[in-house]
């Protein structure tokens, strides 16, 4: 008998079923893994986890961005649908602090997704797109706050990637020893960035800057 990995051994409709599995396997696996160790996860323990042979998973995800951009597809719908929710609320400042919550919560729940909203994927274009919506829609949400009076002047929206970085460290150093330690992170923030403003802040980083830190942190990770 044709080991499963063989794609020569079946009729092309069990191929096709056998290809489908292992693309769920593959997926799962990944899920439970980025989950609980984050995104250095190899794509070798990924296959190990998922059953299947490394050559296997590169016929279903060529790179790790592949297949990172797919397991956290959904989140990142749920990233934009908050930002939806929030905008959509009719306190602009009670949108805005709940979507900072909402959004560290699911870095809180998820080491891997902690991980994806700290750093830029170039050949992922669905993902960064989905990014890309939700970081415009944000901008709109800052302009509402400051409107009211409740939010600082000087806030800027590269501000955001900076406390989803501080959290993220947060997630990652405290998520098995005090797993809700990152509210408190994230409440002293909130008051931080209320009105009105105690002490002008250092500049804030360029759209450049910040984007160059994400490259960073993504290309550290492929090391």
């Amino acid at each position: 008998m044709a080991p499963p990995d063989d794609p020569d051994s079946a009729a092309p409709e069990q191929l096709r079923s056998d290809a489908e599995r292992n693309r769920d396997r593959i997926l799962d696996a990944a899920r439970r893994l980025y989950a609980a160790e984050g995104l250095g996860v190899s794509m070798a323990a990924v296959a190990r986890e998922a059953g299947v042979g490394i050559a296997t998973l590169f016929r279903r995800f060529s790179t790790q961005d592949d297949l990172i951009a797919t397991v956290f597809a959904d989140r990142m719908t749920a990233y934009g649908d908050a930002i939806d929710a929030a905008l959509a609320d009719p306190d602009p400042w009670h949108g805005f602090t709940s979507y900072l919550e909402t959004v560290c919560a699911m870095q809180a729940a998820d080491r891997g997704f902690a991980e994806v909203l700290t750093m830029t994927f170039p050949t992922a274009k669905a993902l960064e797109a989905c990014r890309d919506k939700a970081y415009e829609r944000f901008v709109e949400l800052i302009a509402k706050a400051k409107a009211t009076g409740r939010l600082r002047q000087d806030f800027t929206p590269e501000d955001m990637p900076l406390l989803l970085m501080a959290n993220a460290g947060v997630v990652a150093t405290t998520g098995d020893a005090a797993p809700d330690a990152w509210r408190r992170l994230v409440a002293y923030l909130i008051q931080a960035f209320a009105a009105p403003d105690p002490a002008p802040l250092p500049p804030a980083p360029t759209p450049a800057a910040m984007y160059r830190a994400m490259i960073t942190i993504h290309r550290t990770r492929n090391r």
